[in-house]
């Protein structure tokens, strides 16, 4: 009898993103207890004893940088903590020390009557920052605050929209040591929200269940045709809603997913390109999306329930548009599911480990129907999660796991922190100078107010900046800049911020950086290039799916139900039509010819209507008769694989 394949929690490797450094004896125990204490200050203060925002926040900045100090090193090769890395240690502390001995003095002056003492520290808030961010995630960042950041002081030299009064140094800096700059919506967002969504990812991680989402992925869809490219598909949307990182998302399921594809035939750089590719759109998944996302709903002065929402047809169809792309490539290359006999059976595992999803079902509940805010939500969530594991022993957090989830939250929680904080001192330059309303002037008029030339230079601005950016630090420029510009051409602010989001997730497998590639491409041990172009070919229909919402708000499941359903339905059929045209296969083979008619009618099924909507049904239909009136052709191309 052949075994049956069914993952354990050795196999899923580590989720950690940063290259850490491997700490030994005392330094250890001190990064751990680092670690576990951010998280206790943070169930403390948001679940019983809440504190001043910006001393929370400040708080929340000096748990990500004393970590990011002590783990990453500031250049290559450095095994421990150098004297450099301790004095930023202390400085960091210094600087939080003399905002609560001063709070409320410092609060009062910050960006207007600033003391000597107030700039002081200001620039080593500033410098710990940006020192901190570019360990985590290269220079991009920190040359584009340095730019930003000169922006004030050169005003008088620049023409046309960039000219204006400069201002004067101290104002620049005291304003950022406000909640204006470092401590505005940015960290806010990090501090108060995602940290615990982080956490809960963590525990979840630590009661087994992504040894679970795997399995149950591979009992669904591992027998069918390309099985476990589809098995990706379901694994990357469940974890992801729970990890809320691309690259994370890799990590986790595709050290399983990849090995499974390439023993079906997929050849490295797809399996990886297709990993890739479905672990990105977890950020775009409710009920926990990416960092951006509740953001998103600070920014907008919403829900986050409302934002969720919005968020499940865009979701929908990008893994729609994903299982088309896999579905028809494995066909058109005769790519074949798993053996039965070898798979766990469906039944078997939701018996057994079902009640794992129950931390996720109670804070669906919570978000969406009770309207808790989110992080009570998310705290809730964290008791069901131990409650829960409590019922088997494979899955029980004892003593030891639940501290262990507390450190790994906190290490996973430190690019975020800090990118957030960073992207703040660029808000709060645009903010100040108006430098963001001249941005959004500029590009209305570079376009002639034409919305569609405006959505795709808007798309342009997000992967460009994504390429070196993370994905909350990217939204975070570019909704102070962009957004105001697609609205003013009459986007729905929920829309166009959307759309912004969507992009800066995406930006994720867009080369020359992209992170999540990056980790697919590794784990496939196949070409980063080909692996990114590759994951692009496959997200090609997932790259319209922003403008369908933007000229269909229905698809953000706002309007009458029937035109919803009518849209979800013409989207679906235009993606398939969309995949079908790039992967040149429908029933069989496609001609030239057949793609071109596909293609047309993918746009027409995109762009909502009735009109557009029946030309496109029309021309779907037609390509499906010149298929079968067409004489058979191989329907294997072995050359694809």
């Amino acid at each position: 009898m052949t075994e049956r394949l069914e993952i354990s929690a050795d196999q899923l490797g580590s989720t950690q993103e940063l290259r850490l450094r491997q700490l030994h004896g005392m330094l250890f125990y001190v990064v751990r207890l680092v670690g576990i204490g951010m998280a206790v200050y943070h169930i403390v203060i948001l679940g019983f004893y809440p504190t001043d925002p910006q001393k929370f926040y400040a708080m929340h900045l000096l748990f990500a940088t004393v970590l990011a100090f002590l783990l990453v090193p500031g250049r290559k090769g450095a095994a421990r903590p150098t004297w450099w890395d301790w004095l930023l240690i202390v400085l960091s502390t210094a600087v939080v020390v003399y905002q609560f001995i001063d709070f409320e003095g410092l609060t009062r002056r910050a960006g207007v009557l600033p003391t000597t003492l107030d700039l002081v520290f200001g620039l080593l808030l500033i410098l710990v920052v940006v020192e901190s961010v570019r360990r985590i995630s290269g220079w991009a960042l920190p040359i584009m605050i340095g730019v930003v950041m000169l922006y004030p002081f050169v005003r008088e030299y620049l023409p046309g929209l960039l000219h204006g009064n400069n201002y004067e140094f101290s104002r620049v800096i005291s304003f950022q040591f406000g909640e204006n700059g470092i401590y505005s919506t940015p960290i806010a967002t990090s501090a108060r929200y995602v940290y615990l969504f982080v956490l809960l990812g963590a525990f979840l991680e630590g009661s087994g269940i992504g040894r679970f989402i795997v399995n149950l992925g591979l009992a669904v869809a591992g027998r069918r045709r390309g099985g476990p490219a589809k098995v990706s598909i379901i694994t990357s949307s469940l974890f992801g809603t729970a990890s809320g990182s691309s690259a994370a998302n890799v990590m986790v399921d595709g050290v399983i997913n990849i090995p499974l594809m390439k023993s079906v035939g997929f050849r490295a750089p797809i399996a990886g390109a297709i990993e890739a590719m479905t672990s990105t759109g977890g950020q775009i998944v409710p009920p926990v999306m990416g960092a951006a996302a509740f953001l998103m709903a600070d920014i907008l002065g919403i829900p986050y329930a409302k934002v969720a929402v919005a968020a499940i047809g865009p979701a929908l169809l990008y893994y729609i548009s994903a299982f088309w792309m896999i579905d028809l490539y494995s066909a058109r290359a005769g790519l074949r599911g798993l053996p039965r006999d070898e798979l766990p059976r469906l039944g078997a595992i939701l018996l057994r480990n079902g009640y794992l999803l129950a931390p996720l079902v109670v804070l669906l509940y919570l978000i969406m129907v009770a309207d808790l805010s989110p992080f009570r939500a998310a705290l809730w969530a964290l008791v069901v999660t131990v409650g829960v594991s409590l019922l088997r022993a494979e899955t029980r957090l004892g003593l030891l796991k639940i501290l262990d989830a507390m450190y790994e939250g906190s290490i996973r929680s430190i690019e975020i922190a800090t990118t957030t904080a960073a992207a703040g001192m660029v808000v709060g330059i645009l903010s100040l100078t108006g430098l963001g309303g001249k941005i959004a002037l500029a590009l209305v008029a570079l376009t002639q107010g034409n919305l569609l030339a405006l959505l795709f230079a808007s798309m342009v601005v997000a992967l460009v900046l994504g390429t070196g950016l993370p994905t909350t630090a990217d939204y975070a420029i570019i909704a102070s800049t962009l957004a105001p510009a697609l609205i003013q051409l009459g986007v729905a602010p929920l829309g166009a911020h959307m759309f912004l989001f969507y992009f800066a997730c995406l930006s994720a497998i867009t080369p020359p950086v992209a992170l999540a590639v990056y980790a697919a491409a590794s784990l496939a041990r196949a070409s980063m290039w080909e692996t990114g172009f590759q994951a692009m070919k496959f997200a090609a229909a997932g790259f319209l799916v922003p403008y369908m919402f933007v000229f269909g708000p229905q698809l953000l499941l706002q309007g009458p139900l029937p035109e919803i359903g009518v849209s979800l339905l013409t989207g679906t059929l235009g993606t398939l039509c969309l995949a079908a045209a790039v992967v040149g296969y429908l029933l069989k083979p496609a001609t030239w010819p057949e793609r071109a008619v596909l293609l047309v009618a993918s746009f027409l099924l995109i762009d909502p209507g009735l009109v557009t909507d029946a030309l496109g049904f029309v021309l779907l239909v037609a390509a499906v008769l010149m298929q079968r009136l067409r004489r058979p052709t191989p329907a294997v191309e072995p050359a694809l694989r």
